[in-house]
């Protein structure tokens, strides 16, 4: 932002300077010259101001006015030379730390945490520094957690890597991921800047609206674990020629897992847990998003979840088709019962990014839902020995985090769910009174809705209705 609202302050000048011109300029065989001169400047510098605002998201300690004017006109061949010095400097390494800081996270094999890293910042960033300039860096094991998946008794793995080599892969992200994102698809909304689930949800919404009720419902079995390595790399050399910064790449597609005491080196798949992860799964996924484009069909996909749309049922099983003859080539499965042609004016419908959307309406999926349910079942339990007031506390902040996701949602799933709350109060209310079982029958009298609201329950119903009444205005 300060380059921006330099350059503006430059428009501003060049203007000023315009006008002083046409006033002061005394000379009438110069006039039209100087005027004509002092035009371009402005225009130069108007343009120059919209190309910075167009990539404020990109980390200023690596991309500069002129490397941004390099990236938009193209550069020659069009892939990019000399980019490890870019990763390596001090500033972009101090940036990425503090993203790193931001994100928080715990400590990896060697149990350094961010705090610990910290204490030591501008050494430790200057070994590292010089570690990466002289070719000597090693990033270490993934230290694998299991956490239950929602919905279901299976487990998935999480990685965590050493602060250290998170810091090397958000310094890594902010070099090359401006290469790749001019690249991206419009309809591609995972894990990119100043895009998000909402605005795929958006063109979902859109989409279904114009008649393009078919679906072909599709999951991309375990991706992040099986997108193949040597096609990996063949991606990034599309656009990168940096050997060093390919070394780095393959490094980190190859970076150990530490699981249950035991090393493990994948043969497929990106950095666990990593922060440069999602850049490199959407990079490789970036080919099918341009196929279906140029084939006509509507798809949406964010990181590994996508939906195409279409018209009829004929023209969505021939999208499915092309989709999977696309992932066989490129070393990918489809979940061969998750995959599946749906039209969505019909019952049973589609899930898509924690919705559900079935008949023209759509409300939080079962998985979501259930996922909610639980985690506040979990902060009312009936032995729950906080009061009622910091009970309420905490339900409030996850009341109103799922609401503001979930607002489009049909009006009956909040005040359902609003009841069912009020419910795990009351069974909590009851329990301190000696009694069993759940809140009902006369608690309903004992601790009515007012009750509740009088205690500053957050609710859902009421936030909605709320809602609506803004946006008829």
């Amino acid at each position: 932002m300060p380059i921006v609202a330099t350059k503006a302050r430059n428009v501003a000048g060049a203007k000023g300077a315009q006008e002083g011109g046409d006033v002061n300029d005394q000379t009438t065989g110069n006039k039209s010259t100087r005027v004509s001169g002092w035009a371009k400047q402005v225009e130069e510098a108007e343009a120059e101001a919209d190309m910075i605002l167009r990539w404020t998201w990109a980390e200023p300690a690596v991309w500069t006015v002129r490397m941004l004017t390099a990236l938009e006109k193209g550069v020659k061949g069009g892939k990019w030379f000399s980019l490890i010095d870019k990763v390596y400097a001090f500033p972009n390494l101090l940036a990425a730390f503090a993203k790193v800081k931001v994100n928080k996270g715990a400590a990896g094999v060697d149990h350094r945490t961010i705090e610990m890293y910290e204490e030591d910042l501008g050494e430790n960033l200057q070994r590292l520094s010089e570690s990466l300039k002289e070719g000597r860096y090693q990033p270490q094991a993934i230290k694998r957690v299991w956490i239950p998946k929602p919905g279901g008794p299976e487990k998935r793995g999480l990685g965590i890597p050493t602060v250290q080599d998170r810091i090397v892969q958000a310094a890594l992200r902010q070099v090359i991921e401006p290469i790749f994102e001019r690249e991206f698809a419009e309809h591609s909304y995972g894990f990119r800047p100043e895009r998000g689930c909402k605005d795929a949800l958006r063109r979902v919404e859109k989409l279904l609206d114009e008649g393009k009720t078919w679906i072909v419902d599709a999951d991309l079995k375990s991706y992040f674990d099986t997108i193949p390595h040597s096609q990996m790399v063949a991606r990034v050399e599309e656009k990168i020629a940096d050997g060093r910064v390919l070394k780095l790449i393959s490094q980190f597609l190859k970076q150990g897992v530490l699981s249950e005491g035991e090393e493990l080196e994948p043969e497929a798949g990106t950095p666990q847990g990593g922060v440069v992860s999602p850049l490199l799964a959407n990079i490789y996924l970036n080919p099918l998003d341009h196929l279906m484009e140029q084939a006509g069909y509507e798809m949406t996909r964010y990181a590994d979840d996508l939906v195409i749309m279409c018209q009829s049922e004929a023209e969505a099983r021939q999208s499915l088709k092309l989709l999977q003859q696309w992932t066989a080539q490129a070393g990918l499965k489809l979940h061969p019962d998750k995959t599946r042609v749906v039209d969505a004016t019909a019952p049973g419908g589609f899930d898509f990014l924690g919705y559900h959307f079935e008949q023209g309406q759509k409300r939080p999926s079962r998985k979501s839902l259930k996922k909610f349910k639980d985690s506040i079942r979990s902060m009312t339990k009936r032995n729950n020995g906080q009061s009622l007031e910091r009970i309420i506390t905490a339900l409030n902040r996850s009341l109103m985090g799922w609401f503001e996701y979930f607002k489009h949602s049909h009006c009956y799933i909040f005040s359902s769910t609003d009841s069912w709350i009020r419910m795990r109060l009351r069974s909590i209310l009851r329990r301190r009174q000696g009694r069993r079982g759940r809140g009902r029958g006369r608690d309903h009298q004992r601790w009515p809705n007012a009750y509740f609201e009088a205690h500053g329950l957050f609710s859902l119903a009421s936030a909605h209705a709320q809602s609506c009444q803004s946006s008829r205005r």
